[in-house]
C-alpha cells in the first residue's frame, strides 16, 4: 500500500485572506473614498467582506440611482421597474445620515407615485444636488416637498411638470437651474428664476405652456436655451458671459407682424456687457433681425471673442444683424458662421449685401480663426468669405466646408483668388 501524500492547500486563499483583513482593517476615511467611486449596487455588495464594512454604504452621502443600481435587461419593463422600485425602496429603509446628491435616470423609469416617497425622505435631509430624468411617459409633476429643500445648490428635471406652491419663495441657495422637457406657466418660470438669488447657470430645454422669457438673474453666467419660444427679455444680467440660444422654429409673417419697428437687437444686447461667447443656433438670427437693426450696436461687445451664427445667407435682414454683430465686436478671435439655405431664394443677379459692404471700414484685428459651414457657394456666401478675408487683418485660418460634395473644385479655385488683408492667412477646404 502506496503511501498517499497529504495534499497541501492552494495558497491563494491565505493571500486572499490576507487581502480581505487588510481591506477589513482600512481606516474609515479611506473606506469612505472607495464607496464613492462605486456604485450604490456595488456599495450595498462591500457589506460582506467585514463588520467595519456592513453599514459604511448606509451613509453614503450621494445616492445615485441609474443603469449601474439596476442594468436594465431583455426582461419585461414592468418586471424592471418593480425591480428598480425595490431596490431604491431597500435603499431608503437601511440608509442613515445626510443625502448630499441624489439622482434618479433610468430608461425604465416612469412617473410613478413611488418618486413622491422618495422626494419627501430627500426633503427631510439637506440636499445639494437633485436630478430627476424620467426618461418614458407623461411629465411627471414634482410634489411640494421639493420645494422646500432649501439647501438646493444644483437642480435637473428631465420631462417634468412644475407648478409653485403658494408658500415657496425660491432656493436661495441655487446656483445651477436645468429644465429639459418640461412644463410650467409663464409666471411660475419667471418667479422661480428671480427667487433664486444666487443662479449662475440656467439651461432651458423644450419647454412648453410658456413663450415669453423673462431672465431677471443678477448672478447668471451661463445661458443655454433651445425651444420653441416668441420672445425673450433679459433685466438685471449684467455678468452673463456665456449664452448658446436656438428658437426652433422659423420666425414666420405672423411672427414679424406682432413685432413693432423697435429692434430686438437693440433689447436683447442691453443687459449683456460682460458678454464673451455666444451661439446663435436655428432661427435666432431671424428673431434678432426683427424690427429696425442697428448698422451697430450704441455700447460695443468689448468682451465678445467667441461668437458661432446659423445664418440663412439670402436673407437681407439676417445679414444685417449679423454685419452689426460684427461691426460691435472689435476683439472677436473666433467665429463660426453655419449656413442655413432655405427655399426663398432671393434673385442670383445683382450684388449682394456683402459686396456692397465691402468697402465699409470694418476691420477684425484680433480675428484669427474662423470657420465657415454648410456653404452651397451661392454668390452671397462667397461676397461674405470675401468680405471677412478683406478685412481680417490678423486671420490665420479659415475653414470653408461645404454642405454637397458638387462644384467643391470651382469653389476652392475660387476662394483662393481672392484678397487677404492677413499675409499668415491659410485657406482650408474640407470636404462635406
Amino acid at each position: 500500500m502506496h503511501n498517499m501524500r497529504t495534499r497541501q492547500p492552494p495558497k491563494w486563499p491565505c493571500s486572499m485572506q490576507n487581502d480581505l483583513d487588510r481591506l477589513s482593517n482600512l481606516p474609515g476615511h479611506i473606506i469612505d473614498r472607495i464607496l464613492s467611486y462605486l456604485s450604490i449596487r456595488d456599495a450595498v455588495r462591500t457589506s460582506i467582506i467585514s463588520s467595519n464594512w456592513r453599514y459604511k454604504w448606509a451613509t453614503l452621502p450621494n445616492l445615485i440611482f441609474d443603469k449601474d443600481c439596476c442594468p436594465s435587461s431583455s426582461e419585461d419593463q414592468v418586471v424592471s421597474r418593480s425591480k428598480l422600485v425595490n431596490i431604491i425602496d431597500h435603499v431608503f429603509v437601511l440608509h442613515f445620515g445626510i443625502i448630499h446628491k441624489f439622482k434618479l435616470s433610468h430608461k425604465d423609469l416612469q412617473a410613478v407615485t413611488d418618486i413622491d416617497r422618495w422626494i419627501l425622505r430627500i426633503s427631510r435631509s439637506s440636499v445639494e444636488e437633485f436630478i430627476l430624468e424620467i426618461w418614458k411617459g407623461q411629465r411627471y409633476k414634482i410634489p411640494s416637498s421639493l420645494y422646500s429643500c432649501k439647501h438646493l445648490i444644483h437642480l435637473e428635471l428631465f420631462n417634468c411638470l412644475l407648478s409653485l406652491p403658494p408658500a415657496f419663495k425660491g432656493f436661495q441657495n441655487l446656483k445651477s437651474l436645468d429644465l429639459q422637457h418640461i412644463t410650467m406657466t409663464e409666471d411660475a418660470f419667471e418667479n422661480l428664476i428671480a427667487w433664486c438669488p444666487l443662479l449662475e447657470r440656467l439651461t432651458l430645454m423644450n419647454f412648453d405652456s410658456f413663450s415669453n422669457l423673462k431672465i431677471h438673474a443678477p448672478n447668471l453666467q451661463f445661458f443655454d436655451i433651445g425651444g420653441d419660444f416668441e420672445d425673450v427679455t433679459f433685466e438685471d444680467t449684467n455678468l452673463l458671459s456665456i449664452i448658446s440660444i436656438g428658437l426652433y422654429v422659423n420666425v414666420g409673417s405672423e411672427f414679424s407682424a406682432r413685432q413693432t419697428s423697435s429692434s430686438n437687437m437693440l433689447k436683447f444686447f442691453a443687459y449683456l456687457p460682460l458678454i464673451k461667447r455666444l451661439e446663435v443656433q436655428s432661427y435666432f438670427l431671424k428673431y434678432l433681425a426683427l424690427g429696425n437693426v442697428p448698422s451697430e450696436l450704441p455700447v460695443a461687445c468689448l468682451e465678445l471673442n467667441y461668437l458661432s451664427m446659423r445664418i440663412n445667407f439670402n436673407d437681407i435682414k439676417e445679414n444685417k444683424a449679423a454685419f452689426c454683430l460684427l461691426k460691435s465686436s472689435p476683439n472677436l478671435s473666433e467665429l463660426e458662421m453655419l449656413a442655413r439655405p432655405e427655399e426663398e431664394f432671393i434673385a442670383k443677379s445683382g450684388s449682394s449685401f456683402w459686396e456692397e459692404n465691402n468697402h465699409i471700414d470694418c476691420m477684425f484685428h484680433q480675428l484669427r480663426v474662423v470657420k465657415i459651414i454648410d456653404i452651397c457657394g451661392i454668390k452671397p456666401e462667397l461676397d461674405f468669405v470675401k468680405f471677412l478675408l478683406a478685412n481680417s487683418s490678423a486671420l490665420e485660418k479659415l475653414t470653408v466646408k461645404p454642405a454637397t460634395l458638387s462644384g467643391g473644385l470651382e469653389l476652392l479655385k475660387e476662394l483662393l483668388r481672392y484678397r487677404r488683408a492677413s499675409v499668415q492667412a491659410e485657406v482650408i477646404y474640407l470636404d462635406p
